[in-house]
């Protein structure tokens, strides 16, 4: 998906949403347990409740490949499902040396057809670029995260500037506003200004509304560009906002919610 085709979904359902499908077969309801692919029923009524307000969804990797065999192919077909519409990001955060990016690529954007990628870039050049060599398809470095244990590299000190806002320095050498966006955690909304003084045209992917506690208000008045250039996730927060057979009717109006506060930031700051 181009740039612009993003851009146009957000205008057109004024919204900035991306649901985090971190799918766990523990906490779905429990009705659902007794189907044949659980998960797979459960991000289906998920999608169709969110379909209207999202431009985007990301499954957690981790959460499908943890089932083996079976997992890969829950993911496989709720890829399948989303709308063409709809950007889709694989949440693998891989990084690794470059042969070895080249497969994971080859895995994510040609056998599974994802927009899109987290990457850790901790390795370096050599480990982003490999992804970077797909038309219309997208690296999403972290660069500053939500965790616990965030700070313990992130905001180290390096000469002048702390070591995020290296990754954002150094990696737009390596591919441009059209190939690169930014894991930057909602929690970290007094950062968002800081941000965009070193990426202000890229798309920025920020988990960490809802369930964790970010500020939509204070991501949106420091981090939207022109272009919107945000992608706010939420996963837990709508997709286990309900229980019983009627869950998904909870989850859309999570979803609802949530859009009707992202429209109102759009008259509010989209420059």
């Amino acid at each position: 998906m181009t740039r612009q085709e993003l851009f146009d979904q957000i205008l057109q359902k004024r919204s900035f949403l991306c649901v985090g499908l971190d799918s766990d077969v523990n906490k779905i309801p429990g009705h659902l347990r007794r189907e044949e692919d659980p998960i797979l029923v459960f991000n289906k009524r998920v999608i169709d409740a969110t379909v209207d307000t999202a431009v985007a969804y990301k499954p957690n990797i981790a959460f499908y490949e943890s089932l083996g065999p079976q997992g890969w192919n829950t993911l496989a077909k709720t890829l399948e499902y989303i709308p063409k519409e709809h950007f889709t990001i694989a949440d693998a955060k891989r990084g690794d040396i470059g042969n070895t990016s080249k497969m994971y690529a080859k895995a994510f954007f040609e056998q599974m057809d994802f927009d899109a990628i987290t990457i850790a870039p901790y390795m370096g050049e050599d480990s982003v670029t490999p992804f970077l060599s797909f038309a219309d398809k997208w690296a999403i470095l972290l660069a500053l995260t939500s965790n616990k244990g965030a700070m313990d590299f992130q905001n180290l000190q390096i000469g002048e500037s702390e070591l995020f806002e290296q990754v954002l320095i150094k990696s737009r050498e390596w591919g441009s506003a059209d190939q690169l966006m930014y894991v930057v955690g909602a929690t970290r909304g007094e950062m968002f200004a800081q941000i965009r003084k070193h990426a202000p045209d890229h798309f920025l992917l920020v988990p960490g509304v809802g369930a964790q506690g970010g500020d939509l208000g204070t991501v949106c008045k420091h981090g939207m560009n022109s272009q919107c250039g945000l992608l706010v996730n939420s996963s837990r927060g709508i997709i286990y906002a309900g229980e019983g057979e009627q869950f998904d009717e909870s989850v859309k109006k999570a979803a609802l919610d949530l859009q009707a506060d992202m429209d109102r930031m759009l008259d509010q700051y989209l420059r």
